[in-house]
């Protein structure tokens, strides 16, 4: 689907941009309108947040609306809920955020086998679209705090690039 996507957006770039921020965001289209969830986005907010004017917003809909394929992705996305990162510490969960490359596989189930081998659970685990996002990174939160003396044991699963532990 991106590399269509890609193809379908390829002369229009600032609608492209808006595309892939709707689908970053987890945002749908629902008529002429965008909606995080149930809730309706101003064209004017995403416009701002991609740094383009309303009208390309508003193009990018008719586009995505006109094309078969692509109506049936974008009226169906749904945001996948709260992701904690930011309030793990104030929660008093753990946090370990990885940089891999995002085409080995076992990454997720070696690092969630790690963590369990330390008997502490994970409260929720967010990877980053390596389509979408330019560095993505695996993040796992945790029901407490990640010894930091993992840090060394995370780095010999194959294809891990860096870690850190907050």
């Amino acid at each position: 689907m991106w590399a269509y996507l890609e193809k379908k957006f390829k002369d229009f770039p600032a609608q492209q941009m808006v595309a892939k921020k709707i689908i970053e965001l987890g945002l749908r289209i629902g008529g002429e309108r965008i909606f995080c969830g149930d809730v309706e986005v101003k064209d004017t907010a995403l416009a701002k947040a991609v740094g383009v004017d309303r009208r390309v917003v508003k193009a990018t809909i008719k586009t995505i609306k006109d094309d078969k394929e692509l109506k049936k992705l974008f009226e169906n996305i749904w945001p996948a809920g709260a992701f904690l990162k930011n309030v793990a510490r104030y929660l008093g969960y753990g946090l370990v955020e990885i940089e891999a490359d995002a085409d080995r596989p076992g990454i997720l189930s070696s690092a969630a086998a790690l963590i369990a081998s330390k008997n502490i659970s994970i409260k929720q685990v967010h990877a980053d679209d390596p389509t979408v996002i330019k560095n993505p990174k695996l993040t796992i939160i945790t029901e407490k705090e990640i010894p930091g003396n993992l840090i060394n044991e995370f780095l010999k699963i194959k294809g891990v690039k860096k870690v850190s532990i907050s």
